[in-house]
């Protein structure tokens, strides 16, 4: 493809963007208005960001199935339930987890599945093993796993 053809479908997709992100209330389908009906009112006064925000999670929501929804209405009681120093700590813990890389992510998920399969009985003996160290064995502990992770990074790597 040409840069000149890039450019082009680029611009083209700048525009495209700017159309959706300007939605005007009226050209929401039927479906879109019911799901963001508690915006109705302020919609116009909203940033273009989140009005295509909130018409994607409208999208989002459309497309699930009643149990998909029950769910996702459950984990939302559950978020407003938190304080807001455990919001803004599940957050940054989330920022944290989007600037890995694709591959850290990876290992990540994968040490998740591996601590998921344990036995509850396992898990709480790990996890009595790891409060019974010491602040300093607790250190040395997590520096032995980044170095051990840092090994396999290079040995794919390489």
């Amino acid at each position: 493809m040409s840069n000149l053809t890039k450019m082009l479908v680029l611009m083209i997709g700048m525009l495209a963007y700017g159309q959706l992100a300007a939605q005007e209330w009226s050209s929401l389908s039927d479906e879109q208005r019911d799901a963001l009906s508690r915006y109705e009112s302020e919609w116009s006064s909203l940033s273009d960001a989140r009005r295509e925000r909130l018409v994607l999670g409208a999208d989002r929501w459309l497309a699930m199935d009643e149990s998909e929804r029950r769910e996702l209405r459950q984990r939302f009681t559950q978020w407003q339930g938190l304080s807001t120093e455990r919001r803004a700590e599940l957050l940054e813990r989330l920022r944290q987890f989007r600037e890995l890389t694709p591959e850290q992510r990876q290992q990540l998920r994968q040490r998740l599945n591996r601590l998921n399969s344990l036995t509850p009985e396992q898990r709480q003996q790990l996890r009595q093993r790891f409060r019974a160290l010491t602040p300093e064995q607790r250190r040395e502990a997590l520096e032995r796993m980044r170095e051990r992770a840092r090994e396999r990074q290079r040995s794919r790597n390489d």
